[in-house]
């Protein structure tokens, strides 16, 4: 177990007039399913991003441990999906991408085919097995059923469940508050 500590957190958007976050202070346990739940532009990705230190702010954040951001950003889909999930998870074995990947009702040969030849709903599962196939990273999953149809987004959220150390952000209340051990509700003040 480790601690992310976010004390006095202010920021607010260059040019803006409000607050995205004031004075905000809390510590999140890396072992946590957490939920950051709320409508569009309340600040959920918005902090994703503070915590990879994308933007300057004002407060601290301090953690021992290093992020992934989901969705992870391919940048050649002509590429094999073995090849895509190998370079995101370099230490996976084969076998170990295939049991994450069947967990997800992801299809074996999928692996084997082209990135750019799978449907969005196989894409997205495939980045989410790459990325817990990661050691020592702490997930940050932004909008994962994005895409996905009704049966996706249970096999997703049956997935997510199962696992622990990220932040799920999601507007979808309900499937966030399924999913998450903790849930952070952003609201306007």
């Amino acid at each position: 177990m480790s601690l992310i500590k976010v004390s006095n957190l202010t920021f607010a958007y260059e040019g803006s007039y409000e607050n995205i976050f004031t004075d905000a202070s809390f510590q999140i346990d890396t072992d946590w399913k957490l939920g950051f739940c709320g409508r569009n532009g309340r600040g959920k990705t918005t902090f994703l991003n503070l915590l990879m230190e994308k933007y300057e702010y004002s407060g601290t954040i301090s953690a021992s441990v290093s992020f992934e951001y989901f969705p992870f950003v391919v940048t050649d889909s002509s590429k094999n999906t073995m090849d895509i999930l190998t370079a995101i998870a370099p230490d996976a074995p084969e076998w170990q991408i295939q049991k994450e990947l069947s967990k997800l009702s992801v299809d074996e040969n999928a692996l084997y085919r082209p990135f750019s030849t799978l449907s969005n709903g196989e894409r997205t599962k495939a980045l989410l097995a790459g990325l817990f196939l990661r050691e020592n990273s702490f997930l940050l999953i932004d909008e994962p059923t994005n895409h996905l149809d009704i049966a996706a987004r249970e096999t997703v959220a049956r997935y997510l469940c199962g696992k622990s150390g990220y932040i799920l952000v999601s507007h979808d209340r309900a499937f966030c508050e399924n999913i998450a051990t903790k849930t952070i509700s952003l609201t306007s003040s």
